[in-house]
């Protein structure tokens, strides 16, 4: 083996860190955009935000205006009584109660809303009954055992094994047995909300039934028809009006009785946050003609700090003017990939605009099938670039908000040729089901057919794969009684 030394000419591909940075920022969203900014502003002396000048100057000019004020009173004749101070005593110290412990600044009224858990909510009740101390704690075994729609998850016996358990820890030789757990549970199903501790949904309904006032009208007749609650269920209505005696004016009565009791009790506590999202883009349309800007609220204004930059000197290499100098770089490339980013998204987003002008005209059922490849070469960025842009990322128009992605689709081929896009379908058996019969809802082939005579080509089973993305059930489960 021979050792040799040589020259080798290669291309190669790297991302700087200022690429890197810019890639990071232009897949953030605006929630996140804010916090690093935030960061950036904590860690770079020379990053500084640019703040609103109108509120600046009227704050300097009010400052000259009142020194003005007071150098004229000083400067007069005769002094008088009051010269006026810049505060209050009464503005510091606010009169308190020595005889108790008061805190050290003025308590204000806390006007925010907490919403109990059903748990805490059943709990809150079952502290104000009479219960003996074993009851108590067959009450929170229950409580505990609920679910998020207040049914009971487990049987009677596995709460009786978990209370005698407890007793045991406890050293306590107290017996308790399944009828005294069964009573406790009727005591709970009895609480705010009533039904809660039920194991079904025919139970719940059936305990609402029984605490609802006796003269109710048509009371008996949801009793009657609750007990035949497989036959509701499955939608046999000749078997249900055959097995009830019922006529059809008192089903239907009975049957908008039980509608307006609540089948899930606990859902009403349920804790999910709502999410608000803030729109990057804002579309509007001025002069027949639509018109996309970012949204100024999440436009972040920076600038670098005039005071520090002053301070860096050409020759001095001390390790003060190196930071100095390095702390400026890179706020300047910050600035400039927080820049890029905003350009990205503008070019993006008219771009998005343009093809999808007919959406906003005319709403879902005119959305064209637009895909991340169509975009890329019309904006001459990579796929992967405009994927990046469009996670996250929120656009207000006129119809609603929605998120950048929701105006990407696949496309299916129609009788003319064209091509339909895949929200428009969407929309289509959305409103071919909302305006259906009732009693005979369309079936997937009926609503293939009604699709392919406006032109679209579209499968049975993508009709049913469409319909199950919309959460809308089948034919059969969509059927009423009446």
């Amino acid at each position: 083996m021979k050792l040799s030394v040589g020259l080798k000419v290669a291309n190669n591909l790297s991302l700087t860190p200022q690429l890197q940075q810019a890639i990071r920022l232009l897949q953030l969203s605006s929630l996140e955009l804010e916090q690093e900014i935030q960061i950036q502003l904590d860690s770079n002396p020379l990053l500084e935000k640019i703040e609103d000048i109108n509120t600046t100057e009227s704050l300097s000019t009010l400052e000259v205006k009142e020194s003005s004020d007071l150098t004229t009173e000083l400067n007069a004749d005769h002094l008088p009584n009051d010269l006026p101070v810049d505060t209050e005593w009464d503005d510091i110290y606010t009169h308190q109660s020595t005889a108790l412990a008061s805190p050290e600044f003025e308590e204000r009224e806390d006007n925010r809303q907490i919403q109990l858990s059903l748990k805490e909510h059943i709990l809150e009740q079952v502290n104000l009954l009479h219960f003996s101390n074993l009851d108590k704690l067959i009450a929170y075994c229950i409580v505990d055992s609920l679910d998020d729609r207040g049914f009971l998850e487990t049987t009677l016996e596995d709460i009786l094994s978990a209370v005698v358990g407890l007793l045991h820890q406890m050293e306590s030789e107290e017996e308790v047995e399944e009828d005294e757990v069964a009573v406790v549970l009727k005591h709970i199903q009895r609480l705010d909300p009533v039904g809660v501790g039920s194991r079904g949904l025919a139970e719940c309904l059936k305990i609402q039934l029984e605490a609802l006032n006796d003269k109710t009208l048509y009371l008996n007749e949801a009793k009657i028809l609750l007990k035949n609650y497989e036959l509701l269920i499955s939608n046999d209505l000749n078997k249900l009006l055959k097995q009830t005696g019922l006529s059809k004016d008192q089903l239907q009565s009975a049957v908008d009785l039980l509608k307006t009791l609540k089948p899930y009790p606990g859902l009403e506590f349920d804790q999910q946050e709502s999410e608000y999202q803030v729109p990057d883009v804002v579309v509007l349309k001025k002069d027949h003609h639509w018109q996309v800007q970012l949204n100024p609220d999440v436009m972040p204004k920076l600038r670098i700090n005039s005071f520090y930059s002053n301070m860096i000197r050409r020759a001095d290499q001390s390790d003060d003017n190196v930071y100095l100098r390095n702390q400026m770089l890179e706020a300047k490339n910050f600035i400039k990939s927080i820049d890029e980013r905003h350009k990205t998204l503008l070019k993006v987003s008219t771009c998005i605009v343009q093809h999808q002008r007919a959406f906003l005209e005319h709403g879902p059922e005119a959305m064209k099938p637009l895909v991340l490849r169509d975009v890329a070469e019309e904006v001459e960025l990579h796929e992967s670039t405009v994927s990046r842009v469009t996670t996250n990322k929120y656009m207000l128009t006129p119809r609603g908000l929605f998120e950048l992605k929701y105006f990407f689709s696949s496309h299916v081929g129609t009788t003319s040729g064209g091509e339909a896009s895949s929200t428009a379908i969407r929309a289509m058996i959305r409103k071919l089901v909302s305006s259906e019969n009732p009693r005979k809802p369309l079936s997937d082939n009926a609503i293939a057919e009604l699709l392919k005579n406006d032109g679209i080509e579209v499968a049975r089973r993508t009709v049913a794969k469409y319909r199950e993305s919309l959460h809308i059930p089948s034919s059969s489960e969509r059927k009423v009684l009446i």
